[in-house]
């Protein structure tokens, strides 16, 4: 007797451990993977995503005169891209070093303008 009424104890407990840990895992896998974020006296630094796959941030800072800017952005595949901005250009033309892209799809276009001298 002493062995069933052990069994019989152990059993319920085994599954409310397993409930137990399957929430625990279903809760860590739900919630986004922070990987950065840093806050200062004018600035902070919010980032979350799967590093080296896909990342979105936002960035803000106040400056002297007391206006806060803030940079929302994406990093993956396609590389850093400015979502939403009152800082900075947030146009889909434009790359992360500044340079305008190629929003016609012309690529012959060597950014010469010359062709008008012919």
């Amino acid at each position: 007797d002493l062995n069933e009424s052990s069994t019989s104890f152990i059993l319920p407990t085994m599954k409310v451990l397993v409930i137990v840990v399957l929430g625990l895992v279903a809760l860590a896998a739900a919630r986004p993977n922070e990987v950065f974020d840093f806050e200062g006296d004018d600035a902070e630094h919010e980032q979350e995503g799967a590093p080296g796959h896909s990342v979105t941030g936002e960035y803000k800072w106040e400056s002297p005169e007391g206006i806060e800017f803030v940079v929302k952005y994406i990093a993956d595949e396609k590389g850093y891209r400015v979502l939403e901005s009152n800082a900075v250009p947030s146009s889909n033309g434009v790359s992360a070093d500044g340079e305008q892209a190629d929003l016609e799809g012309d690529e012959d276009d060597d950014g010469d303008d010359d062709d008008d001298d012919k």
